[in-house]
């Protein structure tokens, strides 16, 4: 599995790269990150703390949630952490019980964590389904829902950016999360609607082929043409996620609900993206 090349952004890297937005836009705002402790959630952390929001940062693995706040101390905002599985209804909403202890309220969700691992679909195992599912669909409801009460019953609005994957031609290798994304945006778009009079926006970033930790989990026959599985012809980098992720979190995008803005290099208009080795069936007349 992986390519051996690295990918992803280092913490010094992400502090010092350039912001599209201006410094203090998000200040007076708490942000809830997951899965924080790498890739994008690390990234739109930066981002987020370097425009000025307080962060609860939450994910699976505590030390790197740990290092993660400590790349961010700098940034003078309020930051803290919290480790849990997504999958756990209880944790979760344990989760927000401390984010309201902590900060009082909380303005933005951005339901980042999640995971999945390449295999013929056919070859899926029960156990195997299951734990995509229960992580990249179920969790992500369980952290929408209880952040919608929260902000039901205290009568607020709130931001909801789930991040999901560029799945409208399908995605071969990793048929499980294909299923369990789209659930996720159309789940968006249907509670978009729902909770419009309660002030909350529910949105989705759907990445394609994304420079980070996650891409060594792909093996080398696979990941050698993702750069070629775009019109633009190279991998997206964590922070094209997370400017996408800053924007519908801002005053920007407050007429904004219910979209799913793709980041994909062009890949659901041309391309070809197979996430484990191409059957021998589909290089016919490739050189």
């Amino acid at each position: 599995m992986g390519s051996g090349e690295s990918y992803g952004r280092s913490n010094e890297e992400l502090q010092g790269l350039p912001l599209v937005f201006a410094p203090g836009s998000l200040v007076g705002k708490v942000a809830v990150i997951s899965g924080a402790g790498s890739g994008i959630g690390r990234a739109t952390a930066h981002f987020f703390a370097r425009l000025g929001a307080d962060l609860m940062l939450c994910g699976r693995t505590a030390d790197k949630l740990e290092e993660t706040k400590a790349a961010l101390s700098h940034y003078g905002v309020s930051l803290a952490t919290h480790a849990l599985s997504i999958r756990d209804p209880e944790a979760v909403d344990d989760l927000f019980r401390q984010a309201w202890s902590v900060y009082g309220g909380v303005d933005i969700l951005v339901n980042n964590a999640g995971g999945q691992y390449p295999q013929a679909a056919i070859d899926f195992s029960v156990k195997g389904w299951k734990a995509v599912v229960d992580t990249n669909l179920n969790g992500s409801w369980y952290m929408m829902q209880a952040a919608a009460r929260r902000w039901r019953d205290a009568s607020v609005p709130g931001s909801i950016i789930n991040v999901v994957a560029a799945i409208s031609r399908g995605m071969p290798g990793i048929a499980h999360t294909c299923a369990a994304r789209a659930g996720v945006v159309y789940l968006s778009k249907t509670v978009a609607v729902e909770w419009a009079p309660l002030g909350i926006r529910v949105n989705c970033v759907a990445p394609g082929v994304i420079s980070s930790e996650g891409m060594n989990v792909y093996p080398v026959e696979a990941s050698r043409h993702f750069p070629d599985s775009n019109p633009m012809r190279r991998m997206g980098q964590v922070e094209d996620v997370a400017n996408a992720i800053c924007y519908l979190a801002s005053t920007a995008a407050n007429f904004i609900t219910g979209e799913v803005l793709t980041i994909d290099g062009g890949n659901q208009l041309w391309g070809d993206l197979w996430t484990i080795p191409k059957p021998d069936w589909f290089k016919a007349g490739e050189e």
